[in-house]
């Protein structure tokens, strides 16, 4: 049972579809402009990056195709970043941003960039108050994610974006988990630089999308790939047609469902979360009990630990961070900067729901996750003392 859709989606049959005939039949280069075969790959792109500025509110020439929301938030922070830095030299960001985006920052730290990580509150929500006690003479970019991808919670990045606008601050969101969940519009958002990831929305995985304002202001990028000059030479390189076809009818599926899908998602989420909340105690809900993401449950169970809890629930396919870094068995970063506790950090688990998910599907999960923690918690003497009214934060603890 897959309720791990923050990591990544299936491929919508409509979506592949709509790829089919670019693997094989239309397997043109969109770069030969001598034949068909490359008019009809250029057109198939050009369709795409319709479909994909329509979903965001923008120009289609405003549109950078990628590899991937990794490549796409290294292009707006590098590249823009270092198209300033004559102009000064301070970044402003959270300390719950997405790897890609923290490992940009230190990677401009490394050149002689400051950048100020901002906590967030305990929602995991990073205020316009906080950005803007943040800014300097010399702050040149702020990246704020619009959705959280551990947490669900939302941003306000239309008020982020008002601020910087006003300062002249170039502003960059990574919009990840929120397009095609939550709409999206650059303009009256007033975004300057914005990423998408087509597997987290139905589509293929390996490719991705970068929003770059043409006007008022022109963003400019300097490249991380050099060669032929593709995508107005910000990004050079054969385009990847199928998976460009793929992100572009990902892009118009969601935006034509997204009214009818998210309030059906968000009513499985929030049963899944009465169920769980009705049968066991000392749970907590991460994130922003309203304004989130409606396809995301993030809870810890006290007394019990994450990595445990997965393994007792192995028919449920579900995270116990992001994915990207869920190898390690350190507690979450994105929760202790939230200041959850090490205990409690150790125990959270992230459900993510999404197109698929039935009503059946989210019953059973429940009742597998009940069953599980109440087995653990039996084996816990801690929840044994709980039980009997001992107050664990009294406890002196012998060391030896």
């Amino acid at each position: 049972m897959y309720l791990d859709h923050h990591a990544t989606t299936p491929v919508d049959k409509r979506v592949l579809e709509a790829m089919l005939p670019y693997f094989t039949e239309c397997f043109g280069n969109a770069a030969s402009r001598s034949h068909q075969y490359g008019w009809t790959a250029e057109a198939a792109v050009a369709r795409a990056r319709q479909q994909v500025a329509d979903l965001l509110g923008a120009d289609e020439r405003e549109i950078i195709f990628t590899s991937g929301a990794t490549e796409s938030n290294n292009l707006a922070i590098l590249g823009s970043a270092r198209m300033l830095k004559d102009k000064g030299r301070h970044i402003v960001t959270s300390a719950i941003e997405h790897k890609a985006v923290l490992d940009s920052c230190h990677a401009l730290e490394a050149e002689g960039f400051d950048v100020t990580y901002l906590m967030p509150d305990k929602y995991g929500r990073t205020s316009v108050e906080s950005v803007a006690s943040a800014l300097r003479p010399d702050t040149i970019l702020v990246s704020i994610m619009a959705a959280h991808h551990e947490v669900g919670t939302l941003n306000p990045v239309t008020e982020i974006g008002a601020l910087c606008k006003a300062k002249k601050v170039v502003f960059h969101t990574d919009a990840v988990q929120a397009a095609g969940k939550i709409p999206i519009d650059v303009e009256a958002m007033q975004v300057d630089l914005l990423t998408i990831s087509a597997h987290k929305m139905y589509g293929p995985k390996g490719v991705g999308a970068l929003y770059v304002r043409r006007r008022a202001p022109r963003i400019r990028l300097a490249p991380l790939i050099h060669g032929g000059g593709q995508e107005r030479g910000m990004r050079s390189g054969t385009l990847n047609v199928p998976g460009i076809v793929g992100i572009g009818a990902a892009c118009e599926l969601s935006q034509s469902l997204m009214m009818e899908e998210m309030p059906r998602i968000r009513a499985l989420r929030d049963a899944l979360w009465e169920y769980l909340s009705a049968n066991l105690s000392h749970i907590v809900l991460n994130g922003h009990p309203t304004d989130r993401l409606a396809g995301n449950l993030n809870v810890s169970f006290s007394f019990v630990e994450g990595e445990s809890l997965m393994m007792g629930i192995k028919e449920l396919a579900v995270s116990s961070g992001s994915a990207c870094t869920s190898a390690s068995l350190e507690p979450s970063y994105v929760l202790k900067n939230m200041g959850v506790g090490d205990d409690l950090a150790h125990t959270s688990i992230r459900f993510g729901l999404g197109r698929g998910t039935t009503r059946e599907e989210i019953e059973k999960a429940g009742h597998l996750v009940v069953e599980a923690v109440e087995r653990l918690r039996e084996l816990s003497p801690l929840y044994e003392m709980v039980q009997e009214g001992v107050d664990l934060s009294q406890v002196a603890w012998s060391g030896h």
